[in-house]
């Protein structure tokens, strides 16, 4: 957790004065025993009224000056925590940004956002607690320790004996309850996951009447982390009632004692009175060490779980001779490209090899998990290839700048993807610098102006997250329109046109023709339709190539081409 606490730095100021205050603050509260004891012992016992009156003023600062320094202390405590949270999130946010797929798939989602949220709240709180209580609480034991001796060596055997005590409960306790909130952790990842598995698949929860399945298995999860809290608040919760019981016990053992010291003319009943206070400030003040072990082994699975995000080193990453490619013409080269997936069985692509140049279509074609959509990751350096080489004009894409990599690339993936905001600013999300007249050019080419124009705010108008108040074509058109508007030198359209009626993906291609004219163009389909026009057209089987040709070509010489095109058209529609 120590290690997270480097984030500090821009408040070292704010946290030394804290400190300095909180000295001030603990000073002040060892002192006022003291005056209250001369109060009783000499301006009591003596009847000068004039001694407790000032007394009694000095004792009014003293705790008027605590408790400034007290508020002052919170609010600065407060605003450093708080903006330590905000420069941990931000790091974790911003680290997570430079992960490839391969780290997304590793660490999952939903546990992604509990360790930027949650996480970060765990160790926030102790922080401020940390700072609150760091020097304050030991400096009271320390202190009221010795001002107790002070005051009275023998009475302070009392003490000798219950401290021990209070600090093996309490380190027995807190090495119970570690790892119990290291498991609850990692139980909220769990229901966080099932919680967005339902929200985000609600559609097809309901269409397949699995509501029911869903409530029963977020049932088990909450459930599953509700008793893992439980049994870990009720071992830490042990701590107070019986440190309280000690407490108590510890003060009727001092006033007994104590009574028979008064009795034997060895001790004042001032010195009693103040005694009384600092062994009740010593208790306190472990009972606040107490409250904090009970939220530092949470905190510290949660700290744990933060630096496994900060020291997870992307396995794309730019090189050190990364280079920004200028002049660049477009010319793509697969050459003996071999990938597998995590933990996959085999290859997903196996020595593919084509080459896509500017001014032609290639498109992508094959079965389900032929490996169409891998040609696209790859490309975009999602994931880096294991063997062979993708190049770009000749130059290995890992030798190219990330950055600059993919704003050469106009890419529209399978899944549409739509921010919340407005139709323009999802447009404009491939380009900060399109114009208004560059949108609608974009929005026309993907044939998307007609429904935007016939939206109440036109360009203007809404569109919700993910983009759930448009229809899977629209959301699709959207997406292209964000490509098309980037004006790139390749063109990437992964399955992009399968939310269409046949007449607008028809139109559609019509209109790209001329707005990707200079371009490359790679389109992955499983239309046959949608790419027959190709210049080039590349068929995967089983993460290999079975054909490289034209339409015309590839019916003569590929059976597995041959078979998807009698699949899907007509004895007439081919020939």
């Amino acid at each position: 957790m120590f290690k997270l606490f480097r984030y500090l730095k821009p408040y070292r100021a704010s946290v030394t004065v804290v400190v300095l205050l909180m000295f001030v603050q603990s000073i002040a509260q060892l002192y006022l025993p003291t005056l209250m004891a001369d109060i009783v012992d000499i301006g009591v016992a003596d009847g000068d009224t004039a001694y407790i009156l000032g007394a009694g003023a000095v004792m009014l600062l003293v705790a008027a000056g605590g408790t400034l320094c007290n508020v002052v202390a919170g609010y600065l405590s407060a605003k450093s925590a708080s903006g330590f949270g905000k420069i941990v999130r931000g790091r974790v946010f911003e680290h997570v940004e430079t992960f490839s797929l391969q780290e997304f798939d590793t660490f999952g989602t939903a546990s992604l956002i509990t360790r930027t949220t949650n996480d970060i709240t765990q160790v926030q709180q102790v922080l401020f607690m940390m700072m609150r209580m760091f020097l304050s609480a030991p400096l009271m034991i320390v202190g009221g320790i010795v001002m107790a001796v002070s005051k009275d060596a023998t009475l302070s055997l009392v003490l000798v004996a219950v401290l021990p005590l209070l600090v093996a409960i309490i380190v027995l306790v807190a090495a119970k309850g570690i790892p119990l909130f290291t498991t609850m952790q990692k139980k909220l990842d769990r229901l966080n996951l099932v919680l967005r598995e339902n929200l985000t698949g609600i559609r097809v929860i309901r269409a397949f009447n699995r509501t029911d399945h869903e409530r029963e298995r977020y049932g088990q999860a909450n459930d599953d982390l509700t008793s893992t809290a439980i049994r870990a608040t009720r071992i830490m919760s042990t701590l107070f009632p019986i440190m309280l019981l000690i407490l108590n016990l510890s003060i009727v053992a001092i006033m007994w004692f104590g009574s028979i010291r008064i009795n034997n003319m060895h001790m004042q009943v001032g010195d009693l009175i103040a005694f009384t206070q600092y062994a009740g400030q010593i208790m306190f003040s472990l009972m606040m060490v107490s409250m904090m072990f009970m939220m530092i082994p949470r905190a510290s699975a949660s700290a744990v779980r933060i630096n496994e995000v900060l020291n997870t080193k992307p396995s794309i990453a730019e090189t050190p001779h990364a280079q920004k490619v200028d002049g660049a013409k477009g010319v793509v080269e697969f050459d003996d490209v071999t990938f597998s997936y995590p933990g996959a069985e085999q290859p997903a692509v196996s020595g593919v090899s084509f080459r896509a140049s500017p001014g032609e279509v290639t498109a992508i074609i094959g079965g389900t998990g032929s490996g169409k959509s891998t040609i696209a990751n790859l490309l975009l350096r999602f994931y880096d290839v294991e063997s062979g080489a993708i190049r770009l004009d000749g130059t290995d894409i890992r030798d190219i700048g990330l950055e600059s990599l993919r704003s050469m690339i106009g890419y529209v993936p399978q899944k549409a993807a739509l921010f919340s905001g407005t139709v323009a600013g999802n447009i404009r999300f491939g380009n900060e610098a399109a114009d208004g007249e560059r949108i609608e050019r974009a929005a026309r080419t993907a044939q998307a102006h007609d429904f935007v124009a016939e939206m109440k705010d036109g360009f203007e108008a809404a569109v919700a997250q993910g983009g759930t108040n448009l229809s899977g074509g629209q959301k699709q058109r959207l997406s292209i329109a964000r490509a098309l508007a980037r004006q790139p030198l390749i063109y990437v359209f992964d399955d992009s046109f399968s939310a269409l009626d046949f007449k607008t993906d028809a139109k559609l291609r019509e209109a790209l023709r001329s707005e990707t004219g200079e371009a490359t163009v790679l389109i992955v389909a499983q239309r046959v339709s949608t790419i027959m026009n190709a210049d080039r057209i590349v068929v995967l089987d089983e993460g290999r190539i079975a054909g490289i040709g034209t339409h015309r070509e590839l019916l003569a010489s590929c059976d597995v081409y041959r078979e998807i095109v009698t699949s899907q058209l007509s004895e007439e529609e081919i020939a």
